[in-house]
């Protein structure tokens, strides 16, 4: 039963830090993308009359076809908007160690930017934006979760 008090949901605008990876599960022959996303705050300290910026990154897990979109139109510096939820996994490194990550696991994406720097890419779309979103029955069941391949949780 669902709780109706309840809401796991991540909005994020931010540049990408690499170009996504992909894989396919052996498994289950689904596909699977990681990257990472840097957002940005400034902050302004009126007594010294600065501004500091401050970056944080987020590890970004997507499945199925959205992971194939995310493969052909992203690459390092690309700006988008996502949207997803927050997912925790563990798994066993290469020593034994248990090991815990949390990552947002994207269920939409949005290209965002000027169309010239859509154009500077490959395998640009036509359009200044684009939305793509994954059907729920895309997501992987909770037993899926990591693949035991990571030694580092990033």
């Amino acid at each position: 039963m669902r709780d109706i008090n309840s809401l796991n949901k991540v909005i994020l605008i931010g540049r990408l830090g690499g170009k996504p990876d992909l894989r396919v599960l052996p498994q289950t022959e689904r596909q699977v993308a990681r990257f990472t996303l840097a957002t940005n705050e400034r902050f302004f300290n009126t007594n010294t009359r600065e501004s500091t910026d401050r970056t944080e990154w987020h590890r970004i897990v997507v499945w199925g076809k959205l992971a194939d979109f995310c493969d052909k139109y992203l690459a390092q510096g690309r700006q988008i908007l996502l949207e997803g939820k927050l997912r925790t996994r563990t798994w066993q490194d290469r020593e034994g160690n248990k090991r815990t990550t949390t990552e947002v696991e994207a269920t939409s994406i949005v290209l965002l930017g000027r169309r010239e720097d859509v154009q500077a890419q490959a395998e640009a779309p036509e359009t200044e934006t684009r939305a793509v979103s994954q059907p729920e029955e895309d997501f992987p069941q909770p037993d899926e979760g990591g693949s035991g391949e990571d030694d580092i949780p990033f």
